[in-house]
């Protein structure tokens, strides 16, 4: 299965998704690609739009590897077995969490221009992306909304890996995808275009949703 682009990935996954009860569906995009999708999609259903705006805490020798992850509203999470077999101090936690928290509240205030983030408390958080490969940013996604108050978490996106699949169902009430081959090895293959989201972009998508929501002109 192919995609044009992500507008095209996200009315797509909207029709899977249209059997989720939408009482108390709250859409979550992933800055930046996945709120292209996760704008499509609360589009479709009717739902709010929001982004959730994670960091992962990577291990220090070892940055992809993710030893927990940091949310808005002073959320952290801290995997203790990857510090403990990594062999982790306080203090090496301590010099990563602060550079993301940096960039997490820069992106934040971007994003929402000071808009507060929408209450997830007793939601149905459903967290998209334009793609999944290793899982962990979605995964880090999962267990920040769940501090934050959601009772039920979907994640969902047009292209996955089983190995991410697998993960994910194991923190992630509901796992939705519209495929996951095997081989998989990069999101872009499966997108005519895959160009860079922009910052500016995720601003006009959360703001439009904001209008509609307000019913402001």
């Amino acid at each position: 299965m192919y995609f044009r682009d992500r507008v095209d990935a996200g009315r797509q996954l909207a029709i899977r998704l249209e059997s989720l009860d939408r009482d108390g569906l709250i859409a979550l995009g992933l800055p930046r690609g996945g709120v292209v999708i996760a704008s499509e999609v609360a589009k479709a259903l009717g739902i709010p739009l929001d982004v959730v705006v994670v960091r992962k805490l990577g291990v220090p020798f070892q940055p992809e590897l993710a030893m927990g992850a940091i949310g808005e509203d002073g959320i952290r999470v801290i995997d203790q077995r990857v510090v403990g077999v990594a062999g982790i101090s306080d203090r090496q936690i301590q010099v990563v969490e602060e550079r993301e928290r940096m960039e997490l509240a820069r992106r934040a205030q971007r994003f929402r221009g000071g808009r507060p983030r929408l209450d997830l408390t007793g939601a149905t958080a459903l967290i998209l992306n334009d793609g999944i490969a290793t899982g962990s940013t979605a995964r880090a996604a999962v267990e920040v909304v769940r501090k934050l108050g959601a009772t039920r978490v979907v994640v969902a996106a047009p292209v996955t890996s089983i190995e991410a699949v697998r993960m994910l169902s194991v923190v992630a009430d509901q796992v939705v995808y519209l495929t996951a081959p095997p081989g998989f090895l990069a999101i872009g293959e499966f997108y005519a275009d895959f160009s860079p989201t922009s910052d500016t972009e995720v601003v006009k998508l959360l703001e439009s949703s904001q209008t509609g929501r307000t019913g402001i002109s």
